[in-house]
């Protein structure tokens, strides 16, 4: 686009969480983002998202007001995590989800990316995903399936 100043990628997002130290527990030990700064003054936390200084995850407290919003956030992985990602979110209590949002044991596929995706919610029902792009070529047609009929 003419005359415009390309974003280069996301380095930030941030959420609203009815429990700050829930959520970053959830985080810190589910998701496994290691927590740069808490902010008790200000009801907030922040994580590295690849690294030190790469990306960045904000956490801020509503605190006890309903909350009328469910957000979607998608984590750049490797194949081999996304496709371990039901089995270890098992192990540590949470429900891996389909593309369709149904309990799965393996990652769907988006077939005009293509891309291998596993799916789950946090303790405030954000969509969360696991995310690896394939190193294969985009196949529209097939939409969205499963991981065992995309490689069948």
């Amino acid at each position: 686009m003419t005359g415009s100043v390309q974003a280069a990628g996301l380095f930030e997002t941030h959420l609203t969480v009815s429990d700050l130290e829930r959520s970053v527990e959830f985080y810190r030990d589910v998701i496994g983002l290691p927590l740069a700064l808490t902010m008790p003054d200000r009801g907030a936390a922040f994580f590295w998202i690849g690294g030190t200084g790469e990306g960045m995850l904000g956490l801020w407290s509503l605190g006890s007001a309903p909350m009328g919003m469910s957000l979607h956030l998608a984590f750049k992985a490797t194949l081999e995590q996304v496709t371990g990602a039901s089995e270890r979110l098992r192990t540590l209590g949470v429900t891996p989800l389909s593309f369709f949002g149904t309990e799965t044991n393996e990652p769907s596929v988006i077939g005009w990316m293509p891309a291998a995706a596993v799916y789950l919610r946090d303790p405030d029902g954000h969509l969360l995903e696991y995310l690896a792009m394939l190193e294969e070529t985009p196949r529209p047609e097939v939409g969205i399936v499963s991981w065992s009929q995309w490689a069948g």
